[in-house]
Formats: C-alpha cells, structure tokens, sequence
C-alpha cells in the first residue's frame, strides 16, 4: 500500500521540477533577446547610396542668339528754302540719289535781282566818289602845298633879314648908336615873324590832314554798300537749293511755276552711307552685347554676313519701348541696304555659345535659388549655382560649379550636404 502512494507522489514532484526548469529557461530567453535585436543593428548598417554624376564640361548651348533690326537712315537733313520766289525748274524728284552740294531745284525772283542791281550801283557810285574825292585832295594838296612853301620860303627869308637888322641894332645900341626903344621894337617885330612862320609851317602839316580827312567816311560807306552787296549776293545763292548732303531724296513734291516760301521745308535728305541699323533689346539680351564693339548681321534668306560697329547702346531702359536700343553705323557704297528693310542681328557669336552646362536633372530647386551635389571623394557638396541659357536637357552654368567636377543626377533631391555616397557610374557629355 505504501509502495503504491509514493508513485504518484513522484511523479508530481516530476512535473513540477520540470515546470520549473521551464519557467527559468523562458525568463533567460526573455533577457537575451534585446541583447541580440541590438547587436544584429549594430551589426547591419544603412547602405550608402548609389549615385550617378555628370562630368561638367564646355559645349554648345544652341545657335547664336539674333534680334531683328530695321535698317534706318544714319541722319536725316531737312532741306529749307532760304529765299522766296517762283521755281523755275525742278532736278531731282523723290527717291533719286544726290550728292552734297548738287542742286536740286532752282528759284527766280526778280526782286532780289533788282537789289542786287542797285546794290552794286550803290557800290560803283560810292568807289566813283571816293577816286574823285581822293583826285582832288591830290590836286589840292598840291596846290596848298606849293602856295604854302612858297608863304614859308617868304617868311624864311624876311625872318633872315630881319635877325640880321636885330643883330645890327643890337651892335649899334651897345656903342650908343641906337636907343633901348628899337632895339625892343626890332625884338618884338622878330618874334612875331619867328611866330607867323611857326604857325604856316602848321597850317602846311594841317592841310595835309585835312585833304584825306573825308576819305574814311566814305569808305566806310563803301564798306557798308559792299556788305550789302555781299548778303544780296548770298541771298541771290539760295535761289538755287542744293542738297547738304550726299543721300536719296525724299518728301519732295513740287512742280515749275510753283511759288516758295523763304523758310519753308520742301523735303528731306536721308544719308545712306553709313547706313544705320537698329534694334530693340531685352535686358538679358543687352547683357550679351554691352562689352562688344562689333556685331555681326545678315540679310533674311542669305548666308553672307557682315559686320558693323556699334555706334549707341542705351545703358537705360527706354520707358516707352520698354527695351534697350542699340544702333550699328555700317558702310553701304553700294547702297545694298535700304531704310525700311529688316536684317537678323547676332547678338552672340559661335564661341560665345560654347559654354558650361549641367543637365536640368541635376538642379534641385530651392525657392529662388538654386543647387546642384558635386561629388568630392566619397561625399558630396551642396552648391549654390547661377543659371544662364537652357537647351534641354542642357542649362548654362555661369557659376557655382567648374569644368571637370561631377555633379549628381540621379535623384538630387535625396541628398544631404556632406553626405557620404558611392558612386554608380560617370556620364560625359556627348
């Protein structure tokens, strides 16, 4: 009875020692497992990501930049009639080509040639007096000259006579054989000749003088009437009108027997050589040209192409056109530009369009700035870039970036500065 008690016993004894065997390799497994979650993270890092990079190099962004131009005039002269009267014949019509200096129409006015008429008679008359005037001073001048030296010699002489008389007097009052009294009359009679022949001597130089001294007034005169002449002969000139420069005529309407206007405006003279083309421009577009002195330009659906300095570039913008102009002075001999034709300016040159690019891909956008990752050793660097032209897939980099970096453009935007990546492959430009 005993034996068959304690198997039970036993086995309950058993069971629990089991249970508790149990329990204490659970609660030792529920230790260990943070232990080994930690080590397993430890030991399993974050892949570094695979990027692809862009070798930055030089090429052509796209074709030279152009702005259509008018072809204008270089300068334009308004031609004025400077006198009145009836056209007598017309030269030169609209459009024809003339030269500086060549008359192109041709005015007659009867008053202006009945002045000058009087003019140059006034001009003769006054000369005609003034050689009749300068006769007869001669004349007289000779006459008064040879009655004078005649006067003179007559008083040069009794002036000799009596100084001889004075110093015989003289010698007779100092041995008593004259008195006090006419030895003072004698001295006084001397003096007064003495003074009389002063006083002809005089009046000669005197006469002289007065015989030219009508001739300046009237050759004042004839000075003043030669003025005149002058200016009716200068206003005679602009009866014909000539042009003040070489240049194509234009504006001008008038027939023979038409009257004119002194001061009225009868057409213009549009000088064509150099000719001048103009164009309007963008703020952008200035900037290509505002260190150039020469552009290139063609005519629409030709190949040549020219050059021609730049004669003007606004430096603001205008408030009317809202634009920059710009003007080119080119030599046209052979008058193969008109105004009113239109030619394609190139704002920029071949070699101006060969430039540094990076692919629009690899530009991560932020507000209005803009970056792009270069690959330096095993990281990256964020960049701040300045953009220029774009041709996609291709955009101008003015700064930021230099020929030979690679810059990231496989999923820019993933990326943190200064983090490490591996690269996957290097894309050339082609």
């Amino acid at each position: 009875m005993r034996k068959k008690r304690r198997k039970p016993y036993r086995r309950v004894l058993k069971t629990v020692s089991i249970l508790a065997l149990s329990f204490t390799i659970i609660a030792g497994c529920s230790e260990t497992i943070p232990l080994n979650h930690e080590s397993n993270t430890a030991v399993q890092e974050q892949p570094l990501k695979s990027v692809k990079v862009y070798k930055v190099a030089k090429q052509k962004i796209g074709d030279p930049v152009e702005r259509a131009a008018d072809v204008q005039s270089s300068v334009q002269f308004d031609i004025i009639a400077k006198a009145g009267g009836d056209i007598e014949k017309v030269l030169k019509n609209r459009e024809e080509s003339v030269q500086e200096g060549e008359v192109i129409v041709k005015v007659n006015s009867a008053d202006a040639k009945f002045e000058k008429e009087r003019a140059v008679l006034a001009v003769e008359t006054i000369q005609t007096s003034i050689n009749n005037s300068r006769e007869k001073a001669r004349k007289e001048m000779e006459t008064q000259k040879r009655e004078l030296n005649n006067s003179i010699l007559k008083l040069e002489m009794g002036l000799g006579d009596m100084t001889r008389n004075y110093n015989k007097l003289k010698n007779d009052y100092e041995v008593g054989l004259a008195t006090k009294a006419q030895l003072y009359q004698m001295d006084v009679q001397l003096r007064n000749a003495q003074m009389d022949l002063d006083q002809m001597k005089q009046r000669q130089r005197q006469s002289v003088q007065d015989s030219s001294a009508s001739l300046p007034e009237m050759e004042t005169q004839l000075k003043n009437a030669q003025l005149s002449l002058q200016q009716l002969e200068q206003s005679l000139s602009y009866l014909e009108i000539k042009s003040p420069a070489s240049g194509i005529l234009m504006g001008i309407s008038l027939e023979a027997g038409m009257t004119l206007q002194a001061g009225s405006k009868i057409g213009v003279i549009q000088k064509l050589d150099p000719i001048r083309i103009k164009a309007l421009l963008t703020a952008d577009e200035a900037k290509y040209v505002s260190s150039k002195t020469e552009l290139t330009y063609y005519l629409p659906g030709t190949t040549q192409k020219y050059r021609g300095k730049v004669s003007f570039l606004s430096k603001v913008i205008d408030p009317d056109t809202k634009a920059y102009e710009i003007n080119l002075d080119v030599p046209n001999k052979e008058m193969t530009l008109k105004p009113g034709m239109k030619v394609w300016l190139q704002l920029t040159e071949e070699q101006d369009q060969i430039v540094l690019t990076i692919p629009t891909y690899s530009i991560v956008k932020q507000g209005e700035d803009s970056f792009v990752y270069v690959l330096a050793g095993d990281s990256v660097e964020k960049r701040k870039v300045q953009l220029g032209r774009v041709n996609e897939p291709d955009q101008e980099v003015l700064s930021g970036v230099k020929e030979g970096e690679q810059v990231v453009i496989s999923n820019p935007n993933q990326l943190r500065d200064k983090e490490k990546v591996q690269r996957a492959a290097v894309e050339v430009p082609k």
